[in-house]
């Protein structure tokens, strides 16, 4: 049969259930190869997901993306593409790197089909006129593309690629995976409503804005005579000051840092929790989302957040609150700690638009494309 190529540069659980859900719609028309570029992350401590219904093809094991280099990266990448036959078709993310790029423009000369995966949107950063020329111009291999949802799309369009060619949505997850990793019934189900924590899962990185989530946690905690914990999960830089930020503020008693967990300990925190919070300055989408609402939680989320476009209705299945106010956010997880039939009504109502987000409507978005690609 011939292959459907998905390139990334390393391997999380998202990518797994993409991989799987596509290789079950496609069964006996596609053979589904995932080429991880790397088997070693600087940003995720990961475990190895190989997936159960695709081909996973590891080329640097013992090395990181970062770590390849620009050259041996695109020689083991158009080595590993050109073996996967002449009627192979690549989905690729990384435009931006030199390796992909360069790998992409010599399987189009070649004949073959490529097409882009990403989640770029045009809010995420300030724009220069002249960098975005040249992505444009990093855009010409693909013939389509599968974006996150309407602000990811209009910047495939943006870039060049034909509008009927472009497919949602990107950021997928396996529900049923999540719920049977959380070990508990998805909310508003499972532990009683009085019992349940607030609960951030991100990097601790500025981009990440967790500062003022701590912020609005205070005064949350400030007008509140038996306040709700937060349990905060994620590695990275900003760890200490945080944990001094929460002492200063008086919270420390409440709030949990966790460090960085593999995904089965994530999906039972999730179990257990009240409501999601992401208040990001920076973030292309936010993949802890459709994993959140595959657990019922209601979101509280900054504007900034790409998953905002599909997947919360503020008012209906949680907040959308701008990142630099933090009383707005205090004020939204009042409302949500203190109101079990608003938490409940939201619960059911995130449980319902999950759907949007499962890996079988990745599984569609690039079934449609390659029809409409011919």
């Amino acid at each position: 049969m011939p292959k459907l190529v998905f390139v990334w540069d390393n391997f999380g659980p998202l990518h797994a259930d993409r991989c799987d859900a596509v290789a079950r719609r496609l069964a006996g028309r596609f053979q589904i190869v995932g080429l991880e570029l790397a088997g070693v992350s600087q940003v995720y401590d990961w475990n190895q997901e190989s997936g159960e219904c695709f081909t996973k093809v590891t080329l640097l094991k013992d090395q990181s993306f970062e770590q390849a280099g620009g050259f041996k990266l695109f020689r083991v990448t158009l080595k590993a593409c050109l073996a996967m036959g002449r009627d192979a078709q690549f989905f690729m993310c990384h435009y931006q790197e030199a390796a992909i790029f360069t790998t992409s423009v010599i399987l189009r000369l070649l004949g073959r089909r490529v097409y882009i995966m990403g989640c770029s949107k045009f809010d995420t950063y300030e724009r220069q006129l002249g960098k975005e020329a040249i992505k444009r111009l990093l855009h010409l291999p693909y013939q389509g593309g599968i974006a996150s949802w309407k602000r990811s799309s209009d910047y495939m369009r943006f870039m060049g690629l034909d509008a009927s060619r472009v497919k949602s949505p990107y950021n997928c997850v396996s529900l049923q995976r999540v719920r049977n990793l959380a070990l508990a019934e998805p909310a508003p189900e499972g532990v009683p409503f009085k019992e349940r924590k607030f609960i951030i899962v991100a990097r601790l990185v500025p981009e990440k804005n967790l500062s003022m989530a701590l912020s609005a946690f205070s005064q949350y905690a400030a007008k509140t005579v038996c306040p709700r914990e937060l349990h905060i999960f994620g590695s990275g830089p900003l760890g200490e000051e945080l944990q001094e930020q929460a002492r200063s503020l008086g919270v420390s008693g409440l709030v949990h840092l966790h460090g960085f967990m593999q995904t089965s300990d994530v999906c039972k925190a999730f179990g257990s929790a009240l409501a999601l919070l992401l208040p990001s300055i920076v973030e292309q989408f936010g993949n802890v989302v459709p994993e959140a609402l595959a657990m019922g939680l209601p979101i509280i989320l900054s504007d900034i957040c790409g998953a905002r476009d599909l997947l919360v209705r503020s008012g209906v299945n949680g907040f959308v609150v701008e990142p630099d106010n933090p009383e707005g956010m205090a004020y939204f997880m009042s409302l949500l700690a203190d109101d079990e039939n608003l938490w409940r009504s939201m619960c059911n109502a995130s449980r319902e638009r999950a759907n949007c987000a499962d890996a079988d409507r990745f599984a569609e978005a690039v079934e449609s494309l390659l029809q409409t690609a011919g």
